[in-house]
């Protein structure tokens, strides 16, 4: 074996070891808040992590960087994601209500299903938004939207790889412990990332115009 096979496999164990590690903090960070109000926290500090390795900060001291996130976010962080329950919640309520009306509404229920697909992959971007842009509370959600409006290639691409990832994962679910998050998270930050360059480059062009 040569030097590049030696340095390729030594780079693909490393990122392995990062994403598994990035993984297992997002777990135990979730439980430490005891989930409920852990998850989205240790959440935003996962993406904060995957998102400065997109932008090639590699050498980040990834536990410190994670537990200032964690703990900076903690509060705003479960304010978001109470609102992303309750439209959730919203979305379940209008489901099990159209499953159980008559034959003859069926026409009627496309436009509510064509806004709930839209929420969908507006939640997509949310965290991406999140972590990426200093904007308000509020803004958050209109940038995700607005973002997920006028990038379908981005769309269809976190679509196929988190679909992807959960075939996978679902055929082998020890995966999960230690890749569920991270590799989700990396494949929604990644082509998100791609929508925000994307969209900053629009922006440059119309300012310099």
């Amino acid at each position: 074996m040569n030097r590049v096979s030696l340095g390729g496999f030594y780079t693909l164990t490393e990122w392995i070891t990062r994403f598994a590690y990035v993984n297992l903090l997002w777990i135990g960070f979730s439980l430490v808040g005891v989930v409920i109000f852990g998850f989205f926290p240790s959440t935003v500090a996962m993406f904060t992590i995957i998102r400065k390795w997109i932008m090639g900060q590699t050498q980040i001291p990834v536990f410190k960087t994670f537990w200032q996130a964690y703990k900076q976010e903690f509060l705003r962080s479960n304010g978001m994601g109470l609102l992303i329950a309750l439209i959730g919640a919203l979305i379940v309520i209008d489901l099990l209500y159209m499953k159980h009306t008559d034959s003859f509404l069926t026409i009627t229920h496309i436009p509510i299903y064509l806004f709930i697909f839209a929420i969908t992959l507006t939640f997509l971007y949310v965290l991406p938004v999140y972590v990426h842009y200093d904007v308000r509370f509020i803004q958050i959600f209109k940038n995700a939207f607005l973002i997920m409006l006028i990038n379908p290639i981005s769309n269809i691409l976190m679509i196929i790889g988190i679909i992807g990832t959960f075939a996978v994962m679902k055929f082998l679910p020890g995966l999960f412990f230690f890749f569920g998050g991270s590799v989700t998270a990396a494949i929604m930050m990644s082509g998100c990332y791609f929508a925000f360059k994307k969209v900053d480059r629009k922006k440059e062009i119309i300012e310099a115009n």
